[in-house]
């Protein structure tokens, strides 16, 4: 029996695509494109003001009565999209350097998954109209592109996605209270992260958010041989941040290992239900479609319960 055609979408294709802006187009159009009503899409009817055309800009919305009288370019801006403002917050922390090879000899490390997560979701809000800004953190704040809504802002997105390497330690819970104290506009927070650290210090931060009135997503991104433990032979498993390497058999740690990682889910979905904060769980395996499909129901179960 023949392979399956693999989507374009499946991370392993996504991968061998080197330039960040071309994953996150092909992600979001190879989705995008068989979706004829994006609960994400559109603009509402009430009027706001013009901004000047920027290259990538709807052209059904061009003013062409304002192009007459000016000889310029302006896009009608409608309420709706002065609205929404997303944050990007994506963890590029040691940890997220880690990758296992899987059984066609690919390796996706997380950090490569988690910044077409981010490049995508940028490319989908910008080109919608709406602003998306980016922070990135190990134990502390690296890099702050406040919220835009334009094609140079996209690239500058972009250019610092692919500019951020893994390195540091994690210390999420100060990072994301800090980052709730910088945050001038309400809007989506979106955390990218594999949540290394005590889950109580994640909780803490991510209340933090919360308390600023704050829409809450967390995509926490896992390497399948973290969530599954699949070792079975004597193995040296190297430290990561905080932690030291260690030699050991994997079959005496299995069952403390998987209770600590089950016990932590527990608390950290319990914790964010709390808080009316989704959290989505992301293995590097999985199609990147499920990222958005996830993001965008998030966003229309929003929408619906404002209206």
């Amino acid at each position: 029996m023949p392979d399956a055609v693999k989507s374009p979408i499946d991370p392993k294709i996504i991968s061998r695509v080197a330039k960040l802006d071309l994953r996150a187009r092909l992600v979001v159009e190879g989705y995008v494109s068989g979706m004829h009503k994006s609960p994400y899409k559109g603009f509402s009817v009430e009027f706001a003001e013009h901004r000047e055309y920027a290259p990538g800009d709807d052209l059904r919305y061009l003013d062409w009565k304002v192009f007459g009288k000016t000889d310029r370019y302006y896009i009608k801006q409608y309420e709706e999209e002065t609205n929404l403002v997303c944050h990007l917050v994506l963890d590029t922390s040691e940890s997220m350097d880690f990758g296992t090879v899987d059984v066609d000899g690919v390796c996706i490390r997380k950090c490569d998954y988690a910044t077409t997560i981010a490049a995508a979701l940028a490319y989908l809000i910008v080109g919608q109209h709406d602003a998306a800004g980016l922070t990135t953190f190990d134990e502390k704040v690296r890099k702050v592109l406040p919220p835009g809504s334009h094609g140079g802002h996209l690239r500058r997105i972009f250019e610092t996605l692919e500019k951020s390497k893994p390195g540091g330690k994690t210390s999420i819970g100060a990072v994301l209270s800090q980052v709730s104290d910088q945050l001038r506009k309400r809007g989506l927070v979106v955390v990218i992260s594999d949540l290394v650290g005590d889950v109580e210090d994640v909780l803490k931060g991510l209340r933090r958010l919360r308390g600023h009135k704050h829409d809450v997503v967390v995509f926490h991104v896992l390497d399948p041989a973290e969530a599954d433990f699949p070792f079975d032979q004597m193995t040296l498993f190297e430290g990561l941040e905080q932690f030291p390497n260690l030699l050991a058999d994997p079959k005496s740690l299995r069952k403390t290992y998987l209770d600590h990682l089950a016990d932590f889910r527990q608390r950290l979905r319990a914790g964010c239900l709390a808080e009316r904060i989704d959290v989505v769980e992301m293995n590097t395996r999985t199609p990147l479609d499920v990222a958005l499909t996830t993001y965008l129901a998030h966003r229309a179960a929003r929408r619906s319960n404002r209206r």
